[in-house]
């Protein structure tokens, strides 16, 4: 089964102008309807502001904002148009204190150079078949950080202000549930479909 990303809209932030052309390539490969682009992490949010993509896929080492600095305004600043936007951060480091980082930073899927045209699609694959719920502490917001996410507790509440935060949780998993969803409408899928690689040209 094919799949049409026909209507689908995706920022590409990164600095390094070879990358940007080849980033923009796979994606227009694999029927990306909208791609659109950005030099470094400042031209980006303010493009994320402007036109509202579906998805951002951005570097990490970039200058003079990065893509650790995107994904936290995209996530926190007030004129973020979508804080639940989801968000690959490609980057050439593959150490797990780096790892930590880009995830404490609220990315959603980390993408490490150098990749294939299959590494970036299961990524993005990744994104909309195992969504992870939205988490708001004092110092985080942003995709659960544990792949699997814990069952919710069902238990008594045990204080009042429980309920309102029981209530702001289902809130933000709504609106995160709801910007999936429009993807996968973008892009053609029912609920229970699944994305087939060996419907994509790779070579």
């Amino acid at each position: 089964m094919s799949y049409k990303f026909d209507k689908v809209r995706i920022l590409v932030v990164e600095d390094n102008a070879p990358m940007l052309d080849i980033c923009k390539s796979l994606l227009l490969t694999f029927g990306v309807g909208e791609v659109l682009s950005a030099r470094n992490g400042e031209e980006g949010f303010q493009i994320f502001r402007k036109e509202n993509p579906d998805m951002i896929l951005a570097d990490w080492m970039m200058h003079p904002t990065d893509g650790i600095s995107l994904t936290r305004r995209a996530r926190n600043d007030p004129a973020s148009p979508n804080p639940y936007v989801p968000v690959i951060l490609m980057t050439g480091f593959s150490e797990k204190k780096r790892v930590v980082q880009a995830r404490d930073a609220g990315v959603t899927e980390f993408l490490v150079k150098p990749f294939t045209a299959r590494d970036l699609y299961k990524r993005i694959a990744q994104i909309i078949e195992r969504p992870r719920q939205f988490v708001r502490s004092e110092d985080f917001f942003g995709p659960d950080r544990r792949r699997k996410a814990v069952n919710e507790y069902n238990g008594p509440l045990k204080r009042e202000s429980d309920g309102a935060l029981a209530i702001k949780q289902k809130q933000r998993m709504k609106s995160a549930s709801m910007h999936l969803d429009e993807i996968r409408d973008k892009a053609g899928l029912n609920k229970g479909d699944k994305f087939d690689i060996t419907d994509i040209d790779f070579s």
